[in-house]
């Protein structure tokens, strides 16, 4: 395998990896930020108020997002296997 096909496999797992991440890690951020607007407003300041809906949330998004982000898996894998049987 040369250098532009190692950086190939390497950029397609990348963007595979935020392609599958990154709306849980927004879905977070998103709640992570109203809650803190909240607490601003209300002058609530007890730090431990922001984990238990950021972990609904997000635990509810990996239960809907989860065919889209085996599918990218999936896919994933069938290209690295491809490569493989090619031999690079």
């Amino acid at each position: 395998m040369t250098g532009p096909e190692l950086l190939d496999v390497a950029r397609d797992g990348i963007m595979t990896f935020l392609k599958v991440a990154s709306p849980l890690m927004l879905i977070a951020l998103v709640i992570g930020v109203v809650i803190s607007l909240v607490q601003a407003l209300t002058q609530i300041q007890e730090q431990t108020v922001v984990y238990v809906p950021k972990i609904i949330a997000v635990g509810l998004a990996m239960i809907l997002l989860l065919p889209f982000m085996g599918d990218a898996l999936a896919a994933y894998m069938t290209r690295i296997a491809a490569r493989i049987a090619t031999g690079g």
